[in-house]
């Protein structure tokens, strides 16, 4: 792999030229504003390309400290490296291969790439920092650890441009589990978060295709559909409220949560059934039978056996045909809605204490950041769902850039710094 020196990077690190970088075009997919929900649209694996980082080799970890390591590869990680890489910083980003938005069919609420596939989207994103000489790199972190300004000065005495480090610059050693290590004067955590789904049998194997959290960025795929909401605490009640918008066919899961009986009123003048009775299972389309008549929640069940997921029927077992009750009903569903736990990803990272804060609700953990993702911790700054766990692509792509900005704009005065303090005290004559 050729590789050449971007010249004017505080870093020693090598990168590849820009002949790695391919001319990008856009492949979002149009969308029918006048279609009635298609399940195919929703629950068609084949639309997805692979999510992983099969189909890239990435690039070697270079020798020397590099100004800036991103841990995480989605869109705030590849977008706060690529301001890096174009600001000429020698930059590496580290990706797990394991992105929150991977079961998603495509990314919804982007302006000009509406319907890009997840991967296809992650492809684009690193061809981009190559292009600017930054670095993609696989694997998983599972330690990053600060080292003081003595080694700091240590680690970066071999490279031609030491002499520009402030004496009490951070300095970070970070190690991948298959224990390669490298050196990095800032970091930028964008990790993502991890999604918990209540233990319902069979839920967790359809989530992001027939079952979905997100209302912006599903919602017009499961537009018309029969929906359900598993409620998992107060803040259900809103979940239903913004999925009622997409559907007039909405049934209130209540699993056990409280409903008062204002939000029961205001659901009936909506028009949204309430079934207090506990969900057991999820049922697979073409899977089991709820028998004639009437299902639990009111509509006609027909057969009783659950209809398959594809319009054309060739989809046999790929979606969700509905839920099983306690007493045996079935409540027949296409599309179930429910608000995940989010836990921010922060694995190997304990050694940095980063600050952590408990989302209302008992929604989940983030990293608390301040201006442009700062945490608190020197050298250290977060991005995306780790610190904003509710955010978009767009949003996480937006906040990786404006962290990536304030890190080149924190390293510009630290040298500048350190090159006045040089200048006045050298010797003269």
């Amino acid at each position: 792999m050729s590789s050449t020196d971007t010249g004017n990077n505080t870093g020693t690190a090598k990168h590849p030229g820009t002949d790695r970088a391919a001319a990008l075009d856009d492949t979002g997919d149009p969308i029918d504003p006048s279609g009635a929900f298609d399940p195919s649209d929703a629950f068609d694996p084949s639309d997805a390309a692979d999510p992983g980082n099969a189909a890239d080799p990435g690039d070697a970890i270079p020798d020397g400290t590099l100004d800036a390591v991103v841990i995480g590869g989605g869109a705030a990680g590849l977008n706060g490296a690529l301001m890096l890489a174009r600001s000429r910083r020698s930059v590496l980003v580290l990706d797990s291969g394991a992105p929150r938005n991977a079961p998603a069919a495509g990314v919804h609420g982007l302006f000009a790439l509406d319907g890009t596939p997840p991967a296809e989207l992650l492809r684009r994103g690193r061809a981009e920092v190559r292009r600017y000489g930054g670095l993609v790199a696989h694997g998983t972190v599972v330690s990053a650890v600060p080292v003081g300004p003595a080694a700091a000065e240590r680690a970066t005495a071999a490279t031609p441009r030491s002499e520009v480090l402030p004496a009490d610059d951070p300095l970070f050693t970070v190690t991948l589990a298959d224990g390669r290590a490298l050196t990095a004067r800032r970091l930028l955590v964008a990790t993502g978060v991890r999604d918990g789904l209540p233990e319902i049998p069979g839920l967790a194997e359809h989530w992001g295709r027939g079952v979905v959290h997100c209302p912006y960025c599903h919602g017009w795929e499961v537009r018309d559909a029969p929906i359900g909401i598993l409620a998992v605490g107060p803040a259900s009640a809103h979940h239903a409220l913004l999925f009622r918008q997409l559907t007039d066919d909405l049934v209130y899961f209540t699993r056990g949560t409280e409903l008062d009986e204002d939000t029961r009123a205001r659901f009936a003048a909506r028009g949204i059934r309430i079934v207090d009775t506990p969900v057991t299972e999820v049922v697979r389309a073409a899977d089991g039978s709820a028998g004639s008549g009437r299902t639990a929640d009111g509509s006609d069940a027909g057969s009783g056996e659950p209809a398959d997921s594809r319009a054309d029927g060739s989809g046999a077992g790929s979606g969700v045909a509905g839920v099983r009750l306690a007493g045996g009903e079935f409540a027949a569903r296409r599309v179930l809605a429910v608000a995940s736990t989010m836990v921010a990803r922060t694995d190997g990272l304990d050694a940095l204490g980063l600050p952590m804060e408990e989302l209302p609700g008992g929604m989940g953990r983030r990293v608390v950041t301040g201006l442009a993702g700062t945490t608190g911790v020197p050298g250290v700054w977060a991005a995306g769902n780790v610190a904003d766990p509710t955010a978009q692509v767009g949003q996480s792509a937006a906040a990786g850039a404006l962290a990536g900005a304030h890190i080149n704009a924190h390293l510009a005065t630290a040298e500048t710094e350190a090159a006045f303090v040089r200048s006045v005290t050298a010797p003269t004559g």
